[in-house]
């Protein structure tokens, strides 16, 4: 795969018609590309978009690198078509198979995430227009006379753009129309955001936060591969001094890709940036509707649009002329994709700048201890923030002792945190109570005989949803009515919710605020994005005293009246066997009490624990998070634990356990004896069963110079095959270890 394209030029074009071949990568988990013939008269080079046959049916494909040695034409397919539009350049080809490579994907499915709008490779239509040829008009109103003043430029306008500058209807439009004072011109199609003006508004920048932008701004302007971490405190700053590196890009005529863990959510970020440059950003996620997702695709794709903020997603995006990747939230769990292509979103984008030489700055309030480590070994470049901007104070943050300050029978809040709501209400400021915990309660069992309410096809229990009025499985979806008998005994009004979530804490609140106005967050909520959306910017116009939310309220959003923290259950990131546990807990709980005094005002933070000693606790009330990060690693480095070892995750799942057990085993058989690399297992994985099928887990661990790869290659081929329902997932560096 490392022939120059020119190499496949000659072979596509200086050969006779009749031997042209080319490989063309298809959308499947196929090992290589596959060969078609070039029809006579049809043009491709490597990246051209093409449509071809694949058994009965018609598949989008990207003619790719390499020669096509040894392939008989005349068993061969032709190309059935190609697209209008640019093709993928050679660095988005690179970066495909480089990508392909390291997760040990297939290159089809990896090209497929690149592919992922298929009605934007053709051009557009152009749009219906009108320009002003003259002319007397029978009556003259004021309404047309407005539109004659308007359109006398003779610039050409759209019928709706016209009568809307103007102030009319359209049909004052379509009457001089059919006078013959406009005749009909067509326009190319309006673009879906209008171009960002890095002057719009000039930068206020001060102390910390100027120095930090000198220091982006000094990478920016070389214009070659480098790596920046931007290290700042919630409030610092930090988009600030990245807009002016995004300025400096867009100077310089190149390509913006701004990533953000929850961009269908932070609206807030989207009118910040408008604030800056003039104009927003395209969005690329998940909630687009497919028609914007289109344009978004081939206006980067054709260097229209200069700057896409994105969810992981937007990383594959084929832009024209990419100079700039902005990660914020570099830590967020989010980042990583677990489905069919297994990757982390934060490091390939390093990657995608390395193969494209242009810089990346990672950004984050709660570095990941990998970015941590690569900056004290200096292959990142850190910039520290440690103050807030204006001044503004972080919030005073303390424990609460569970154990000395207990909630009453039935209750979930300790008095000292219920105390704490009510003096902020009464100043007319916000409190946020935050549960990492969906719905009602975690488990709902019969006080009579025991039962207990589990998922049929997983193996995790039933969450009520009181609002709802279900239990849900978290797992698969599966949601059935909340039962007045118990299914097992059939004893009436004797099921009892164990735990609380979100909405059981939502019932505590109201109970002792009833006159509070109160606001749940969370990713069930009735009405989905568009609501989560309207109830953000609710609280931000100060229409809530009190929040209560999951990992949600954590996303960077600023509430400015936000005065009060409570953490209901800092220790529940801590029970599990992860070994990110610790650090994902002091990130998220670092984040989340950051909502806090955002503004300026007097805050504080309180965070009810069982664990006041553990250094988790003491790391996040005492501010000093180097002594963290310092034994975080360290204890890293002892058990040579990623980023000083590294990790790749199997996953056998089969209908099944008998089979899944099996394959499993077989696979472990199957490892070579490698040194520095070992072999875990084969066990249960904690979820032991999902969507009715049984799991068993491997953990391939080695040394940081480990050659991963080359073990897993070897491994897969002596392996069993997978056959009947047997699925095997591979992760390499997993971030989950359920």
């Amino acid at each position: 795969m490392s022939t120059d394209s020119s190499d496949l030029f000659g072979t596509l074009f200086k050969t006779p018609p009749a031997n042209r071949t080319a490989p063309v990568l298809v959308p499947m988990p196929a090992p290589k590309p596959y060969s078609y013939t070039v029809p006579e008269g049809m043009a491709v080079e490597p990246g051209s978009v093409v449509r071809v046959p694949l058994g009965p049916r018609q598949v989008i494909g990207v003619v790719w690198d390499g020669d096509e040695d040894g392939v008989d034409p005349k068993k061969l397919r032709p190309i059935s078509h190609v697209f209008d539009c640019p093709p993928l350049t050679k660095e988005m080809r690179d970066f495909i198979d480089w990508v392909a490579s390291y997760t040990l994907s297939p290159p089809g499915l990896v090209a497929r995430m690149a592919l992922r709008a298929p009605n934007a490779f053709e051009p557009e239509p152009m749009v219906e227009g009108l320009r002003f040829v003259g002319g007397e008009t029978e009556r003259m109103t004021p309404a047309r006379a407005r539109v004659l003043d308007i359109a006398g430029d003779g610039l050409s306008w759209t019928r709706s753009g016209l009568a809307h500058a103007a102030g009319v209807s359209t049909s004052v439009v379509d009457g001089l129309v059919s006078q013959g004072i406009f005749e009909t011109v067509f326009l190319p199609p309006p673009p879906v955001v209008a171009k960002p003006d890095p002057d719009f508004t000039a930068a206020r920048l001060e102390g910390p936060q100027r120095e930090a932008a000198d220091e982006i701004l000094s990478e920016v302007r070389k214009g070659e591969f480098a790596v920046s971490l931007i290290d700042g405190v919630t409030g610092s700053g930090k988009t600030e001094v990245y807009f002016e590196a995004i300025a400096e890009t867009l100077k310089r005529g190149k390509q913006v890709l701004i990533l953000l863990p929850e961009i269908a959510l932070t609206a807030s970020f989207l009118e910040r940036f408008q604030d800056r440059f003039g104009a927003k950003p395209a969005e690329w996620h998940s909630d687009l509707a497919p028609r914007t997702r289109e344009k978004v695709w081939r206006q980067a794709v054709t260097g229209e649009v200069r700057v896409v903020a994105g969810a992981r997603s937007a990383l594959f995006l084929p832009f024209e002329d990419l100079g700039l990747i902005i990660v914020d939230e570099e830590h967020d769990p989010a980042y990583k994709q677990e489905d069919r292509v297994y990757y982390n979103a934060r490091d390939m984008a390093v990657v995608r700048a390395r193969i494209g030489d242009f810089p990346v700055v990672l950004v984050s309030a709660t570095p990941s201890v990998e970015s941590q480590v690569n900056g004290q070994s200096g292959r990142y470049r850190t910039i520290h923030m440690p103050t807030r901007f204006g001044d503004a104070a972080l919030p005073d943050l303390h424990l609460i002792d569970m154990r000395r300050h207990a909630p009453e029978r039935g209750g979930f809040l300790s008095p000292v945190l219920i105390r704490a709501i009510g003096k902020t209400i009464e100043k007319e400021q916000q409190a946020l109570l935050f549960l990492n915990r969906r719905g009602y309660a975690p488990l709902t069992l019969c006080r009579v005989c025991g039962h207990r309410f589990q998922c049929a096809q997983c193996s995790s229990w039933l969450v009520e949803h009181r609002f709802k009025r279900q239990l849900q499985c978290h797992q698969c979806g599966h949601a059935e009515r909340t039962p007045e008998a118990c299914p097992e005994c059939g004893t009436l009004d004797h099921l009892v919710a164990c735990g609380p979530g979100v909405e059981r804490i939502a019932e505590e609140v109201e109970r002792h605020f009833p006159e509070a106005r109160t606001i749940v967050l969370s990713s069930d909520i009735m009405g989905g994005v568009k609501r989560l959306r309207l109830e953000l910017e609710a609280i931000a116009k100060g229409e809530a005293d009190i929040v209560i939310g999951t990992q949600l309220v954590a996303k960077g959003h600023n509430f400015p009246l936000m005065t009060l923290v409570g953490i209901v259950d800092a220790d529940l990131g801590l029970a599990n066997g992860d070994p990110r546990a610790a650090e994902r807990t002091f990130q998220l709980l670092s984040q989340v009490t950051g909502r806090a005094g955002r503004t300026g005002l007097k805050s504080h933070g309180l965070l009810q624990t069982y664990q006041p000693q553990h250094p988790v606790m003491q790391a996040i009330v005492s501010g000093d998070a180097s002594a963290f990060y310092e034994r975080e690693i360290a204890e890293r480095e002892r058990a040579i634990l990623p980023p000083f070892g590294r990790l790749a995750s199997i996953i056998v799942s089969a209908e099944t356990r008998h089979d899944a057990e099996n394959h499993a085993r077989g696979m472990r058989n199957a490892a070579p004896v490698v040194s520095g690399i070992s072999v875990l297992g084969p066990a249960e994985a904690p979820l032991a069963l999902v969507r009715g099928r049984y799991r068993f887990r491997l953990l391939v661990h080695g040394r940081r110079n480990s050659d991963m790869q080359a073990f897993l290659r070897a491994m897969l081929a002596q392996a069993p095959k997978e056959r009947g329902s047997v699925h095997v997932q591979l992760d390499v560096d997993p971030q989950s270890f359920l």
